[in-house]
């Protein structure tokens, strides 16, 4: 099984014939994702090509649903109208809504992360800022390489788009369930605990690697969630132990300040919760092979 994603997720672009958003789309389809359209209100009714495959433009994100049944719409609009996006993609209902688009300003996540909220969180947010999802050999939605690893029965966090792909590829001897990038400003839609939950519920996921990085305190809030729900062995790996206080390094969520957030208070949480910290992605990745060893 996989969480969020799997072969009968069916996808949308909103944003799939700017440049990124085909590009992508192009990996997605090589990758065996169910790709049926496009959303752009100025290109409503017309047709692009990708991979071969004719795909279909439409006005809104409703009448894509309509349409073609989708429940993923990944979106690759640019930062000035990504606010507007997501509130499309929650009014119109879709399932899951995969952001991302970099850049956006924390007032309009906040805003639309709000709006789905007051909807009843019908929509789940991934993003914005991040590398998507994807469930190896069922379906891809985002920018995550498709061939670094196959399926397998770990579960993948992280705030980091580079350190999911590289611990994808660290433990492709072993293979992921779903790999769920957040992303890692400081307002997310979905966050480590909701991953977490939804690994600790997959029958098929055995043990869940986290990947956090300093500032904020999602990672000490996760160490306690573990702590009282989770009964799968989980490792982590917090990047940023030799960052400087007061800058921000990367995410735009990444900053430490007033000595909170740094990365050793939250491997220290994490270890007082039963969890593994690796000092590298590698160290975290061999410590992971030992837990599946153990099993």
């Amino acid at each position: 099984m996989s969480i969020l994603l799997d072969e009968n997720s069916i996808i949308i672009v909103q944003g799939l014939t700017g440049s990124e958003g085909s590009k992508h789309a192009a990996r997605m389809l090589r990758s065996g994702s169910r790709i049926v359209g496009g959303v752009n209100p100025r290109k409503a009714g017309t047709q692009v090509e990708i991979e071969g495959t004719s795909l279909p433009i439409f006005g809104t994100v409703a009448d894509a649903m309509a349409e073609t049944g989708a429940t993923v719409s990944v979106i690759f609009v640019p930062p000035a109208f990504a606010k507007d996006a997501v509130i499309e993609a929650v009014d119109a209902g879709i399932p899951l809504a995969v952001v991302i688009t970099e850049g956006i300003p924390v007032k309009d996540s906040a805003e639309f992360w709000a709006h789905a909220n007051n909807h009843g969180n019908k929509t789940r947010i991934i993003g914005p800022n991040c590398p998507g999802v994807i469930s190896p050999g069922k379906s891809n939605a985002g920018i995550i390489p498709a061939t670094i690893t196959d399926a397998g029965p770990i579960g993948l966090v992280s705030k980091s788009g580079t350190l999911t792909y590289q611990m994808m590829f660290e433990l492709r001897d072993i293979g992921i369930s779903t790999a769920v990038g957040i992303g890692g400003d400081p307002i997310i839609g979905t966050t480590h605990i909701d991953a977490l939950a939804a690994f600790e519920a997959d029958p098929e996921t055995k043990a869940i690697v986290m990947i956090g990085e300093i500032g904020g305190d999602a990672e000490e809030r996760a160490a306690d969630f573990i702590q009282k729900n989770v009964t799968k062995p989980v490792v982590a790996y917090v990047a940023g132990f030799t960052a400087p206080e007061g800058k921000t390094m990367g995410h735009a969520g990444a900053i430490v300040s007033g000595g909170s957030g740094t990365a050793q208070g939250k491997k220290e949480a994490l270890e007082a919760a039963g969890v593994r910290v690796g000092k590298t992605p590698t160290e975290t990745a061999n410590l992971m092979r030992e837990v599946i060893q153990a099993l």
